[in-house]
C-alpha cells in the first residue's frame, strides 16, 4: 500500500495533490504532466507507479483514478516546446499547466522528484515518489496512459513511424525508422541526440 502523504495530512492540510509525468525521455512526442487529488483516506492496492504495471492494468486504472479523484488535470510540453525551453523546463511547465486545472482546494502537492517553484501552497519533491505516494502513483498513470494514447494516434497521421509500439523512445526499430524517413517537423525533438545527428549529417552533404 502506498501511503507516504499520510504523515502530511493535518488540521491545516486536508488535501494533497500528487504530480508526475510521462515522457521526459523519448525522442517524439510531448512530455505529460498530471495532478492528481484523492479524498483523504482513499485506499486502493492496485494503484503503483505507472512503470510497475502493465498497459491492460493502466488502462483500468486510468478510469478508476479519474472516478475516485476530488479533481485531476492532464497538461502536455510540446516538442517544441521541449527544444526552446530544455526538457526539465518543459516538464515543469506541464506540471504547472496541469495543477492549475485542478478544481479544488488543496494545501500540499508531491511531486515525483521535481521542484516547482512560484506555486500558492509549499511542493514536497520526493524521490521515487510513483512508487511511495498513492497521490503521484496515480498522477502517474493519468499521464502515462495520457501520452501513450496520443502517441498512438499520431501512428494514425504518420504511418512510416511506429509510435504505438515505440512510443517516441529511441529503441532500434525508432532510430531505423529516423534515419529511412527523417525527423516528424514539430514531432521530433531536435535538441536530443539521435535526432541533432540526423540534422547534423544532412548539413554535412551539401
Amino acid at each position: 500500500m502506498l501511503d507516504f502523504e499520510k504523515d502530511f495530512y493535518s488540521e491545516e492540510v486536508t488535501a494533497i495533490v500528487g504530480v508526475d509525468e510521462a515522457g521526459r525521455g523519448p525522442l517524439a512526442g510531448p512530455v505529460c504532466a498530471a495532478a492528481v487529488i484523492f479524498p483523504k483516506g482513499y485506499q486502493n492496492e492496485d494503484i503503483n507507479d505507472s512503470k510497475q504495471l502493465s498497459a491492460k492494468k493502466r488502462d483500468a486504472l486510468f478510469d478508476e483514478v479519474k472516478r475516485s479523484a476530488l479533481a485531476y488535470g492532464i497538461a502536455f510540453a510540446s516538442a517544441d516546446e521541449i527544444d526552446e525551453l530544455n526538457i526539465y523546463a518543459a516538464t515543469q511547465k506541464a506540471m504547472k499547466e496541469a495543477i492549475s486545472q485542478l478544481k479544488a482546494s488543496y494545501q500540499l502537492i508531491l511531486t515525483d522528484a521535481m521542484p516547482l517553484k512560484d506555486l500558492s501552497v509549499p511542493v514536497v519533491p520526493v524521490i521515487k515518489g510513483d512508487a511511495k505516494a498513492l497521490c503521484i502513483a496515480g498522477a502517474s498513470i493519468l499521464a502515462k496512459v495520457t501520452r501513450d494514447r496520443y502517441m498512438e494516434e499520431l501512428e494514425k497521421e504518420h504511418p512510416e513511424y511506429r509510435f504505438s509500439v515505440h512510443k517516441g523512445y529511441g529503441t532500434k526499430l525508432h532510430l531505423e525508422e529516423l534515419e529511412k524517413n527523417g525527423p516528424l517537423e514539430g514531432i521530433h525533438r531536435k535538441t536530443f541526440g539521435p535526432v541533432k545527428k540526423y540534422y547534423e549529417k544532412q548539413l554535412t552533404l551539401f
